[in-house]
């Protein structure tokens, strides 16, 4: 399949891509067997604005697919099951801190916010290697083989958070909690103490904190290029053993957090 020169991207119709954002660009050209084929195949690697979008595109695809006469089994497939990895992972879980207020002041507003906040975390994870589990409301889950790979997400994230000009110049910051063990998947995701334990350790965090387990720590043996700050041990909700907890202190983090919300 030719690449689409840039005067032949220009005269095709709207109609002709899977996807067009809110600043009018356009992505998986669907006008020809080829291009249907290729957007088929490449659908999972890009990074969608909102849920909204995608499922937008993947109706426009799955239609134009079904013009051409191609019966795109594994693509379904793909979007029903997606091949999440198993072993050992490092767990990524995050959430918005103080949601409920940016919600009333912003309205209907606070929909952009939130769609920005996961194009954000959707592409550290992705250029990072990890796959994205689930998203819904202010929460975002991802697991990453490599717990170094899962480390330099989650400092991405907060930079990138950071650096966004949020709406009437507010600060929009998130908790995340890392921890490293073997969720076992099933049909619908993952599930086990290592899940919880994950959940919890976010949980505990404040915004702009990034908070791992010693099994992350142990995981990244040397690796890991910033300083993790022992902030003591801990009982998280619901879960039996106690856990020391890490802090990752790097350059573009917000330093000196008030104690962990949650009792030793």
């Amino acid at each position: 399949m030719a690449d689409l020169t840039a005067r032949e991207r220009a005269k095709l119709p709207d109609s002709a891509f899977a996807s067009i954002d809110s600043s009018g660009r356009r992505r998986l050209p669907i006008h020809d067997e080829a291009h249907v084929r290729n957007a088929l195949a490449r659908f999972n690697r890009v990074v969608f604005e909102d849920e909204a979008a995608r499922d937008r595109a993947r109706s426009r695809l799955l239609k134009a697919a079904k013009r051409h006469g191609i019966v795109p089994v594994g693509f379904i497939e793909g979007q029903l099951r997606p091949r999440l990895p198993t072993g050992q992972l490092t767990l990524l879980f995050s959430d918005i801190e103080e949601s409920s207020r940016h919600l009333a002041r912003l309205g209907e507003g606070y929909g952009a916010v939130l769609s920005a906040v996961r194009r954000i975390h959707r592409t550290a994870t992705r250029a990072r290697g990890g796959s994205e589990v689930d998203a819904r409301a202010d929460e975002f889950f991802a697991v990453f083989k490599e717990p170094a790979a899962a480390l330099d997400a989650a400092i991405g994230i907060q930079r990138d958070l950071a650096r966004h000009a949020w709406p009437d110049g507010r600060e929009v910051r998130v908790r995340i909690g890392l921890h490293t063990g073997r969720p076992t998947l099933t049909a619908s995701g993952y599930q086990g103490i290592s899940v919880n334990t994950a959940a919890r350790i976010g949980e505990c965090a404040h915004g702009g904190q990034i908070v791992l387990s010693r099994t992350t720590r142990a995981a990244l043996a040397e690796s890991s290029p910033v300083e993790l700050r022992l902030l003591g041990r801990y009982r998280l909700r619901g879960i039996g053993d106690d856990h020391e907890l890490f802090q990752v202190v790097a350059p573009g983090l917000p330093d000196g957090f008030p104690d962990l919300r949650v009792e030793r």
